[in-house]
């Protein structure tokens, strides 16, 4: 299951009020992000899609996807058959507690350049 979507735009502001306005009808919301860093929209079932202020101006393909894993261990075994598919690292697997307390990613880079990623973000049950 996608987790998340993330999209660069040329400006963020802009972005932004577009897309509070246009997901209204849908019952999307804001509910986070960093003033001219990044805003991410609640759109249903646990899933997000987030708009980020890129670089001047945003190439046409960046785009970044958040693959949902069910364990840390499937985050680590996506990492590693990525990189023997030929992915390039863009961040080993491991905690990110600047996302969330829970939170554990891989980062990889596709042929084509996007930023891909398996995570997870749930507290480890002992077992």
């Amino acid at each position: 299951m996608i987790d998340h979507i993330t999209v660069a735009v040329g400006d963020l502001s802009k972005s932004k009020l577009f897309y509070e306005k246009a997901f209204l009808p849908l019952g999307y919301r804001l509910t986070f992000g960093k003033e001219n860093v990044f805003w991410a929209f609640d759109i249903g079932n646990g899933c997000l899609f987030e708009i980020q202020q890129a670089d001047s101006p945003p190439p046409l393909t960046r785009i970044h996807v958040a693959f949902r894993a069910r364990s840390k261990a499937e985050v680590d075994a996506f990492h590693q058959a990525a990189l023997e598919a030929g992915a390039e690292d863009n961040g080993a697997p491991g905690p990110r507690p600047e996302y969330a307390p829970d939170y554990y990613a891989c980062f990889v880079l596709d042929p084509d350049g996007y930023n891909i990623e398996a995570m997870i973000n749930q507290p480890t049950v002992a077992a």
